[in-house]
This record gives C-alpha cells, structure tokens and sequence, in this order.
C-alpha cells in the first residue's frame, strides 16, 4: 500500500515574488520522472518504466516540488491525484519535451539523420488486417533511421485520442466514426465488419436462402459501445442490444456463447470462422465499411520525423480528408 508523501503535511510554500526557475539538467530529468509517474497512473505503477524504487521515485517528486515550490501531488489510501498545480505542470511538461523533440528533429534533418521518439497509438486487435500499413511503415522507418525510439501504444479509441490531444503520442492510427476538430485526418485504409454467429447459435446452421436482411431482427445484438454505425440500423432493432462490449474481443466473447449476434472486422474473425467455431451471416448482404485514419493534433508543426512517418505510411500531409 502506498505511504503518503513525506511533505503531504506540509506542501511546498508559495512565494509572491519567486524568480523565475531556471532549468537545469537535474530539473529536466525530474520531470520527466513526474511526466512518468502521472502517464503510469501512481508512483507504484511507474517503477517498471523508471526501472528505479518506489522510495527513490518518492524522493525525486519531493525534490521537484521544492525546487518549484509547488504541491503537485498526492497519494495514499485515496489513490494517486494530480493538484490543480500539478495539472498545470504535467501539460507544460509535455509541451516542453515536445519543444525539446522538435529542436532535436530539426538539428537531425540538418544532418540528414533521423532520431528521437516516434510515440503512435494504434486501436487494438488491428495485427490481423492486412490492409494496414503501419507494419511496413514501421519497417521502413526503422532501416532508414535506426536511431528512432519507436513507442507504440495499442489501446482503445478514446485512449489512442487523448494521447494524441495531449501530446503524449504524435499520431494515433484509428477507426473514424464521427471527426472532431481537434485532429487532423489522413485516409490510410477501410475495414471490413461483417455479422457473426457461433456454434449453437440458430443461425448457425440455417442455410443461407432462408436468412434475408429482416431475419437478424429477431435475435439478440451486441452493442458495440466504441462503434457508432448509422449503418446498423437497417439490421438492427434498438431494443434487440441486450449485451454491450467496449471492444473487439470483448463481442467476440459474447458471440461465442451462442446466444448473440455480433458485428466482428472480417479479418479479425477470419480464423475462427475457419476452424468452424464463428459463422458470418449472409456476408453478401451485409457488412459495414469503416474507414482507418491517420491522426495527427490540429494546428501543430510536423516535425521531420513525424513528416518521415506520413510518408512511410503513404500519407500526402497536404490532402487531409
């Protein structure tokens, strides 16, 4: 169990005329310690990716707290909390080693070198689509330059988003059912979806010429929470949802009870519908189209390696869709 600060008493004073803090290397390497931490969720979760003890991460919060003579944080048995002071910090800390990667990006395109971190969030269960091109584009990125850090996060949606908004990751690669105006938009590939059914399922056997369109209206369907498909409709009911799944494997699970039909991606549910355990319902009738984008933050100078990246994945930076 976490032990609270050793200052969480007595918080850091604040001074109506400090100096403005001059950054040294140390104050550099402590926030990236606290950046760490805040990403991690706590001082226990971060001990992995600092690879350093939990009393040494401690005393490393502790002491940037004095030097900006700020309360950034606590935690106990309440969990971990950001103050409204650290909050401040956190985003200024991100914009700060953005600023850092965008000066190293610029000196290394001088050289012509390529380095630093290539931080991309990518939505889950996408490793079985052929038709992305983030596996070759990561190939690609790696024997030209390999001296780029790649940080790859799987994730669902709105976690691939708010790293992108916020800066932790440069471009997120992710299924698009409604656009918001905090990105910018790259078409990158589409997705095929299709109806399924498992084993014990009474559609499962039903020959083909006995199921129409109509039919699915009469069984139960799984409502996938992060798709939004206007498209359904013309399948489904809204009172047939009687299950709910926030992601791919999650419907998965719930059709393979045999009591749910589900839309699944064709590729994803490709080798369980040829091991006979998984069948798409009348695929010739019906599917779903989703469209694959590639994310980058709105209104934000691409960096030589974020440009590198575009290209590699096939992207013209000046045709967003």
């Amino acid at each position: 169990m976490e032990t609270p600060l050793s200052n969480s008493g007595n918080p850091p004073p604040k001074t109506s005329h400090r100096a403005p803090l001059a950054l040294s290397g140390l104050d550099f390497k402590l926030l990236k310690v606290f950046k760490a931490v805040v990403e991690a969720g706590g001082f226990s979760a971060a001990q992995n990716e600092l690879n350093v003890g939990l009393a040494a991460i401690s005393k490393q919060i502790s002491d940037l707290e004095i030097r900006i003579g700020m309360r950034l944080c606590t935690r106990g048995r309440e969990g971990f909390h950001l103050t409204e002071e650290g909050s401040l910090v956190y985003q200024a800390s991100i914009d700060l080693f953005a600023s850092v990667d965008n000066f190293r990006d610029r000196l290394s395109s001088a050289q012509n070198e390529l380095v630093g971190d290539l931080g991309v969030g990518v939505i889950d269960n996408t490793i079985s689509d052929d038709n992305s091109p983030l596996v070759a584009a990561l190939r690609r990125i790696n024997e030209e330059s390999p001296k780029v850090r790649f940080q790859l996060q799987s994730s669902q949606l709105d976690e691939v988003e708010r790293g992108v908004v916020e800066g932790r990751l440069v471009a997120g690669i992710v299924p698009v059912y409604q656009k918001r105006e905090e990105f910018d938009y790259y078409a990158l590939y589409e997705e095929r979806s299709e109806v399924y059914c498992a084993l014990g399922h009474p559609l499962f056997s039903m020959p083909d010429a006995e199921i129409g369109s109509h039919v699915l209206k009469d069984y139960e369907f799984i409502n996938h929470r992060y798709a939004i498909h206007r498209d359904k409709l013309n399948f489904v009911h809204y009172d047939s949802f009687s299950a709910s799944a926030t992601q791919v494997e999650a419907v998965a699970l719930l059709i393979k009870t045999g009591r749910f039909l589900g839309f699944l991606p064709q590729h994803y549910a490709a080798s369980m519908a040829a091991q006979g355990q998984f069948r798409a319902v009348r695929p010739d009738l019906i599917s779903i189209v989703t469209p694959f984008n590639l994310i980058l933050r709105h209104n934000t100078v691409r960096s030589p390696l974020v440009k590198a990246f575009a290209q590699a994945l096939g992207v013209d930076l000046k045709a967003p869709v």
